[in-house]
């Protein structure tokens, strides 16, 4: 199983972009897909999940309100929108699928794309 990110890049603060993540998992619709990000010398963050159909997400404090997280079942893919960026949310992006949002960490990882924002 692989899931490939890609999307990140530099941005101004306040500025936006769009993160996606395709899986190789033949039953991706039966999987939980959440974002998590890691900064340099800080843990790694939760950030947002879409559950099975796209109804149901999640939101770390950080993030609510400026990012959206959805997915599209036809591409297996998630995105992650990200608007009002700030210095703050410069990190590594990973990616990662299980069927329960409870146990997410414990699931298939992406390798991570680099999003930096300047001030």
């Amino acid at each position: 199983v692989q899931l490939q990110a890609s999307g990140g890049g530099l941005v101004q603060v306040g500025g936006s972009l769009r993160l996606s993540c395709t899986a190789s998992l033949r039953t991706f619709g039966r999987y939980t897909l959440g974002w998590f990000r890691q900064a340099p010398g800080k843990e790694r963050e939760f950030v947002a999940a879409v559950t099975l159909s796209g109804a149901s997400t999640d939101y770390g404090a950080a993030v609510k309100g400026r990012f959206t997280v959805s997915r599209d079942n036809t591409k297996n893919t998630v995105f992650l929108q990200m608007n009002s960026l700030k210095p703050d949310d410069t990190a590594v992006y990973f990616c990662a699928a299980h069927p329960s949002i409870l146990n997410l960490t414990k699931g298939y990882w992406g390798q991570g794309t680099l999003v930096t924002v300047s001030s």
